[in-house]
């Protein structure tokens, strides 16, 4: 299947996967509760999802829901809530997560080789999982993730639908920090994809941001989401001690799971990326360390 081919079928899994989450809100029971509605519809638009993923034999098809669902979410929030929410704050919201999708599908589209193409941790689980691969399929690939990304959320939720806070300095240094971010995984992104292009057979990555942190692209993404929790925070003071909650536990995922996977396939494909280690910062870029001879 080419690649437009695969982008298609994708594109048309999402579609129908929006359609069915617009419909549950539109004539489905009310839950009384604006977040919970958004919720149970997207776990209805991954649900479509899966059911796409199981038909191809690929769970590829969920890669780059991670990125389209935010936006949606957060309008579908603004929507719905009351008129008197401040719509400034909620515009520096949706243009920030805007800004952040556009970039990170367009990444997805420009990497992604098209269908059968399956990223290559999805079949490490299933083959782990035996007679259970089913089950590890929709939960551990498509339904964690989905929470996930809903927790990180929910500042959004709290800043486009919370009243009487006005705009402040903190909304700024949100701002700020959500494009910074966003911007950082632009630059390492492009600077990978070069290098991948030109690359010679073992080498390893160690130039310009990848080299003061060997994974800069995923300490952009959790500014990303920490950005998301400033401006819940900015929205609702008293809610500072769980609008954090969906960052900390990306940023749990990035250093528990993500990189670790890909650190010991990187040693097991490259040994020679065991001097990047030994040199470059795992997360938080600095200058590398100088290595005695």
């Amino acid at each position: 299947m080419t690649k437009t081919g695969s982008l298609l079928r994708v594109a048309a899994c999402y579609l129908i996967g929006l359609l069915v989450a617009g419909s549950w809100l539109v004539w489905g029971p009310d839950t009384r509760w604006l977040w919970l509605d958004g919720l149970v519809a997207d776990v209805l638009a991954t649900l479509v999802v899966y059911a796409f993923s199981r038909a191809h034999g690929n769970s590829s098809f969920y890669d780059a829901y991670w990125s389209v669902l935010p936006p949606v979410l957060a309008a579908y929030w603004w929507v719905s809530a009351s008129p008197d929410v401040n719509d400034t704050r909620a515009w520096l919201v949706m243009v920030v997560i805007l800004v952040w999708s556009v970039r990170l599908t367009a990444n997805w589209v420009y990497a992604f080789p098209g269908l059968p193409h399956e990223d290559w941790r999805y079949p490490l689980l299933k083959e782990k999982a035996g007679r259970w691969e089913p089950l590890v399929d929709l939960v551990a690939i498509h339904l964690v993730p989905t929470w996930q990304v809903f927790l990180g959320m929910v500042p959004v939720y709290v800043a486009v639908t919370r009243t009487g806070r006005e705009i402040g300095w903190l909304d700024a240094v949100a701002l700020v920090v959500g494009l910074g971010a966003v911007a950082l995984e632009l630059v390492a992104d492009v600077q990978m994809h070069r290098f991948a292009r030109d690359r010679q057979p073992g080498q390893v990555m160690d130039r310009g941001l990848w080299g003061w942190s060997r994974h800069p692209n995923y300490f952009g993404e959790f500014g990303f989401w920490l950005a998301l929790g400033l401006f819940g925070l900015a929205a609702s003071p008293a809610d500072a001690w769980w609008v954090f909650v969906g960052a900390v536990m990306m940023l749990v995922m990035f250093l528990g799971a993500t990189i670790p996977m890909m650190e010991e396939r990187s040693l097991e494909r490259r040994p020679t990326y065991q001097d990047v280690v030994d040199r470059v910062p795992r997360f938080v870029p600095r200058p590398p360390r100088r290595v005695s001879a």
